[in-house]
């Protein structure tokens, strides 16, 4: 056991003392420079038991669906928010009912319809049940066009052809002005 104020190691006796109003466990030397509380034989480290205490109320909540968009490999819809709002308003729900059917604050579904903000997972999950609609969708991978040479059509192309290329092209823009001039 150590001193909290010197650092040093207590033997003997610790002592519980206040000092600028901070309850320190000090040495005996250090117990001079504040208030004493209450002695405290040295302890040898035994587990402790705790009291027994009234078991906590925890909220069991249902299944929830949450859907890990990275895992499944789903995007969400780019029209979410008309798609909310559509479905909502074809239910017949407020924006404060639909809020406490889902536990959510009015202010984020506002948000959502608006397109201001994206939903997380569990609240995508949350406004696909409750409004029967489809927000996640297969990802699609959007193909990008390789640029090739007829040339180089064995490889792909590298800065060094980069700039090659662009020097025929000025080279070739300066000949066709030479030529009109």
């Amino acid at each position: 056991m150590r001193c909290e104020v010197c650092g040093r190691k207590i033997y003997g006796k610790p002592y519980r003392v206040i000092i600028e109003g901070a309850k320190l466990l000090v040495c005996s030397e250090c117990s001079k420079h504040g208030k004493i509380i209450w002695e405290e034989e040295p302890r040898l480290k035994t587990p402790t038991l705790k009291p027994k205490t009234a078991p906590q109320i925890t909220r069991i909540q249902s299944k929830k669906t949450v859907v890990n968009v990275a895992d499944a490999n789903l995007e969400l819809v780019e029209d979410f928010g008309l798609k909310v709002k559509q479905a909502r308003e074809k239910l017949g729900l407020s924006h404060e009912e639909l809020g406490k059917k889902l536990n959510e604050k009015v202010s984020v579904l506002k948000k959502i319809e608006t397109g201001r903000m994206k939903p997380n997972n569990t609240l995508v999950a949350k406004l696909e049940h409750a409004l029967k609609v489809k927000l996640l969708v297969p990802a699609r991978e959007e193909e990008i066009p390789k640029a090739t040479i007829p040339k180089l059509a064995s490889r792909e192309l590298t800065l060094g052809d980069l700039i090659q290329l662009n020097k025929k092209d000025k080279e070739k823009e300066e000949a066709t002005e030479r030529k009109q001039s």
